[in-house]
């Protein structure tokens, strides 16, 4: 059975390659409607002599918005994706309008383009993903771990918007012998748990020769070997692992880019911020800030900022008690807030202070810092950056994960840092405000949980 994916680099670039002419015709067919067969030279002429900058603007920001990955899409999310990406688009060529009078593109025509560039792309993509979802199918895994794992990981694929990969067999005991038996009804094993190293490398062995795909959780022991540097002594081949730390200079670029965007979105934000204060103070008693300290970059204590979006007196009963989804204590105004982030916002001031960046691990209070890292020997590592007000688990992951599953998203952010990573976050964080699932709490049954009839559970 094949396990190569139905649409591979070629095919993306041609899709890519087509959306650029549908972007193009989009904005011809809008100077069109605007003005008929009348365009004005001086209009389009400014058009022409930048389309092939906008066209690497284009591809740029439909790639840091993971357009071109279409396994774990779903129609719902090409329709974000091309509103977003559009809406950027056109902001961009405003701006660009603003900077200088060399760029004369009309705002009629750039409202129109929107519009029209929206309707095109959506139908073409639309049209590639069903090609796709013929030609790719539905691919049939086997989840390997002890019950627990095996259950959490039917849970994550079953609640999933990409219903593309069904768990159809559940291995809890005698791994090697079952995987052997019954490989040849998968697509694709995915070892959900920790296993040991004898039994490992059999299965893995066996999976290499039958070219079968494989899937492995982001554990320890995984996460340490991501993003390695290769390297030889004489004949001797070496894999030198890259530490959990950001690189200095890395490092310093980031928090000079962290105060000048979170001056900057403060300014732009600033109506906003405003009218949020002013809707917490008059529709619920108590401060309309929350101050709570947190734990940030070598362990260090600071006051976050948010908007209050609980009653003030919600924790004086219970204590310290992680969010939950459909957290009672949560205000009216404050479900919005949080759905949307606007709760947030406050935080941009943490960052300007240093305290935070704009990407990285969501800081914990230190209450629940002390039993994390009980619970796990490397929760400290999340530590070695600063926290951010979005992160890699919160647009890769839910916010109803657990903290483990956040830790194994916060590492590998660190493993895998670059700026661009950060700016594709950043982007990707604009997406999930639309998401409902997102902005829920912590889910407390998913062990509860009974492994369903379709999957076939082998002990």
């Amino acid at each position: 059975m094949s396990q190569g994916s139905g649409f591979g680099r070629t095919k993306k670039i041609l899709i890519g390659i087509v959306d650029v002419i549908l972007f193009h015709l989009s904005i011809v067919l809008s100077f069109l409607i605007r003005y008929s067969w009348e365009i004005p030279g001086y209009n389009y002429f400014a058009y022409e002599k930048s389309q092939w900058y906008l066209f690497a603007i284009f591809i740029f920001i439909n790639i840091l918005f993971g357009v071109y990955i279409l396994y774990n899409k779903s129609r719902t999310d090409f329709l974000y994706l091309t509103v977003i990406t559009q809406l950027l688009m056109a902001v961009i060529i405003m701006a660009l309008t603003f900077l200088g009078r060399w760029f004369t593109f009309p705002r009629s025509v750039i409202g129109i383009s929107f519009v029209v560039s929206v309707i095109v792309l959506l139908i073409w993509r639309l049209i590639v993903f069903k090609l796709y979802e013929k030609i790719d199918g539905t691919k049939s895994v086997m989840v390997v771990g002890s019950e627990e794992g095996c259950r959490k990981a039917i849970h994550n694929f079953e609640s999933s918007k990409n219903n593309r990969h069904a768990i159809t067999k559940a291995v809890v005991n005698n791994y090697y012998d079952h995987i052997a038996k019954n490989m040849d009804d998968v697509d694709i094993v995915y070892l959900a748990d920790r296993i040991e190293d004898s039994e490992k490398r059999r299965i893995y062995d066996l999976l290499i020769r039958q070219d079968k795909k494989l899937f492995v959780n982001t554990n320890f022991e995984n996460l340490v070997l991501v993003n390695p540097n290769i390297m030889s002594v004489e004949d001797e081949s070496l894999i030198e692992v890259s530490n959990f730390r950001i690189p200095p200079e890395d490092d310093l670029i980031k928090r000079v880019i962290d105060f000048f965007v979170s001056l900057l979105l403060l300014v732009i934000a600033s109506p906003i911020i405003l009218i949020s204060a002013i809707l917490v103070k008059t529709t619920s008693q108590g401060p309309v800030f929350y101050r709570q300290t947190r734990i940030t970059k070598d362990q260090k204590e600071f006051d976050i900022l948010k908007f209050r979006t609980m009653s003030a007196t919600a924790e004086k009963e219970s204590g310290p008690v992680l969010a939950t989804a459909n957290d009672v204590r949560v205000t009216k105004v404050g479900k919005y807030f949080r759905a949307l982030r606007i709760d947030e916002l406050p935080q941009l001031i943490n960052v300007l202070k240093g305290e935070m960046s704009l990407v990285g691990p969501r800081p914990e209070r230190p209450f629940f810092v002390d039993q994390f890292n009980e619970a796990n020997p490397y929760y400290y590592l999340r530590h070695n950056v600063r926290a951010g007000i979005t992160g890699y688990a919160q647009v890769y992951g839910k916010y109803a994960t657990d903290f483990n599953s956040k830790l194994n998203f916060d590492l590998l952010y660190i493993k895998k840092y670059s700026l661009l990573m950060d700016v594709k976050i950043m982007l990707q964080t604009i997406k999930i405000l639309f998401d409902k699932v997102s902005s829920q709490g912590v889910e407390d049954d998913i062990m509860l949980m009974e492994i369903p009839d379709t999957v076939e559970v082998l002990k």
